[in-house]
């Protein structure tokens, strides 16, 4: 009897073992990657510009303003906000009880409205800032420009002993008690959603005082102070770092995880490895794992489930100031990308099917962009989307997406024709070599260039452009991009507020603000009259569009056809939008969701789960 006893006990033990590891519970330490690649390049969080360091710092500071899940404007550190002048200025209330903390989850001080001004003046300082982040509050704000452009011309000493009355007597920014005003140079009706972003996050002069100019500039995890929801208490470069709950975060209806950690990977094959291990809450799918998934048989099938299309439209951007590895001008190049049939000649002639494929091989036709801002991102009265209005003055019609639209063989070759012979002439040898660079630990990254490569050497042969990759070993900023080495790299850009400016004004010359123009096609340094002329044409067409601020419908028809233009010539080369497949443990409809700024990217409030979700729970989901 006693035997029989001891095997029912033991099997009622497994049964209700079985049973809590089949239960569903709510994650409490979350474990997510990040590829090398995308390892933080600063904490300065008013300075980057960089998804790299936002998506990790977005955590550490609270802003005036939050995102909800279906994208809505929500409180956060100010309670209200409101405009009484037709969206000139623009009044923000702040509540009381939000405080500063140290790494470690220690008291440093309260939060108050002098802090969004601090972090104003900082990012309009030039020897503070180095320029960046100041392109939105300089098209915004009154006296922002004049302000920047102030600093700018002072020893950097004096730059950087600036406190606060200078840029109150010069700039639209006013603090009454708890309230914060904003004055506008016109109307300004998409304001608010700038305060989503961290160009108006704020700082403590607490903290300057505590660390200095220099020190709060090349900061660490240890010496920034946090008023968000984690903090970040431990960082190693290149390999992991842990984000902690807020001990004093002051909304405590807010649902956080007690840890987040973010393990770096050289891939995302090292990442899918250590998400089926267990060692990762989620994971995207590669091309090949995405193929093989697919299979009904297949272990995973019911778990692969669609991501949300993230904000970014990925686009190429070419190097019209391209140097040698020796540092010498690549002129064969340079001569080349300036040349308008060149530049064509790729538009229409690179089927990039099979490169999108690499995103999303169970339906990469639709991840097909032909606009260089992103899609959903604002729309007219009429409800008509901005970029329909892109593709109307393109005459692209995204009614049929069961080819790659773009494709035409006989205009590419018609165009290359033209370029040989133009290029010919100038001297340019063919065929022209096109260096691509990627991080060299990276195998998908090396997948990915050889169906590049191999879509050039066939839509358009290697006599013509011949595809080199390069590798780089930690930073593209550092290795490829400020020693100009690259002939074209893939970016996607996100909107930091809710205007398409915010994309095309990226790319405007004779702007110290406009970011790829700057640091990724170089711009400001075309030669050839005719390109010349072309981004002349387009920054004209930009900047007279952006001046209209009173009537919304007519301001978005004027952006799209600068867009349009930009598009048409060339300029630029629009890719892909991204969305792919994964296998997960986090509701995505249950995050905040936002196609501008950078609060998506929160831990905050996450629906999940310990066991994997399935596709048909995740099609509920997205009902």
């Amino acid at each position: 009897m006693k035997k029989y006893l001891s095997m029912i006990l033991v099997l009622v033990l497994v049964l209700t073992s079985w049973t809590v590891m089949a239960s569903a519970d709510e994650i409490k330490d979350f474990r997510d990657y990040q590829t090398v690649v995308n390892e933080m390049e600063t904490f300065c969080y008013q300075y980057s510009q960089k998804a790299l360091d936002l998506n990790v710092l977005s955590n550490a500071y609270d802003h005036l303003l939050t995102n909800t899940p279906n994208g809505g404007l929500a409180p956060a550190v100010a309670t209200e906000w409101y405009t009484e002048d037709g969206s000139v200025s623009w009044t923000f209330v702040l509540r009381d009880d939000v405080k500063w903390v140290d790494y470690e989850g220690n008291y440093k001080a309260d939060v108050i409205a002098e802090d969004f001004a601090t972090g104003l003046e900082w990012v309009l300082n030039y020897h503070k800032n180095a320029a960046a982040n100041t392109s939105m509050p300089i098209q915004m704000i009154k006296g922002a420009g004049e302000y920047y452009e102030y600093t700018k011309a002072l020893p950097e000493d004096e730059g950087k002993a600036l406190l606060l009355d200078k840029f109150y007597e010069m700039v639209g920014c006013v603090v009454d008690g708890n309230k914060i005003t904003f004055t506008c140079i016109d109307a300004t009706p998409w304001f608010p959603t700038l305060a989503c972003y961290n160009c108006l996050a704020p700082i403590s002069a607490k903290l300057i005082e505590e660390i200095g100019v220099d020190g709060y500039f090349g900061a660490d995890n240890t010496t920034i102070w946090y008023n968000g929801p984690y903090t970040i208490t431990y960082y190693a470069q290149g390999n992991e770092k842990i984000l902690t709950k807020n001990p004093l975060y002051y909304d405590t209806s807010a649902k956080l995880f007690d840890t987040v950690t973010i393990k770096m990977v050289d891939d995302l094959n090292v990442a899918f490895t250590m998400f089926t291990a267990g060692e990762l809450d989620y994971v995207e799918l590669t091309e090949s794992e995405i193929a093989t998934i697919s299979n009904p048989s297949n272990e995973w099938n019911a778990y692969m489930v669609p991501t949300r299309q993230t904000k970014y439209s990925y686009n190429w951007k070419w190097n019209y100031a391209k140097n040698k590895e020796d540092g010498t001008p690549d002129v064969n190049w340079n001569t080349a990308i300036a040349n308008e049939n060149f530049r064509l000649s790729m538009y229409y002639g690179l089927d990039l099917t099979n490169y999108l494929a690499r995103t999303n091989s169970l339906d990469p036709l639709s991840l097909q962009n032909y606009a260089y801002t992103a899609r959903n991102l604002v729309a007219k009265s009429d409800g008509t989307e901005y970029t329909q209005l892109v593709l109307d003055n393109l005459n692209i019609d995204m009614s049929d997406l069961s080819t790659y639209i773009r494709y035409d063989a006989e205009k590419a070759a018609a165009y290359k024709a033209k370029a040989i012979e133009e290029l010919t002439a100038k001297g340019v040898t063919f065929p022209v070599e096109m260096d691509w660079y990627i991080s060299g630990s990276s195998q998908v990254a090396k997948d990915t260039a050889d169906v590049l490569a191999q879509i050039f050497a066939d839509c358009l042969g290697t006599d013509y452009i011949n595809f080199v990759t390069k590798t780089y070993v930690s930073n593209f900023t550092q290795e490829v991009r400020n020693p100009r080495l690259h002939s074209l790299a893939s970016s996607g850009w996100g909107a930091d507020y809710a205007d398409p400016i915010n994309f095309i004004g990226q790319e405007i010359i004779n702007d110290d603000n406009a970011f790829y123009a700057v640091s990724y096609t170089n711009a400001n340094d075309i030669t050839d009259p005719e390109l010349r002329a072309e981004y002349e044409e387009f920054t004209r067409l930009t900047n007279e569009a952006h001046a209209i601020t009173s009537d919304i419908d007519a301001r978005y028809d004027a952006l799209a056809k600068a867009e349009a233009y930009m598009i048409e010539h060339v300029l630029a080369f629009p890719t892909y939008y991204n969305k792919t497949w994964q296998l997960t443990c986090v509701n995505d409809s249950s995050k905040i969701y936002s196609l501008y700024g950078v609060q998506s990217t929160r831990y905050v409030n996450w629906e999940t789960n310990d066991q994997i979700y399935t596709a048909d729970e995740y099609a509920e989901f997205l009902k």
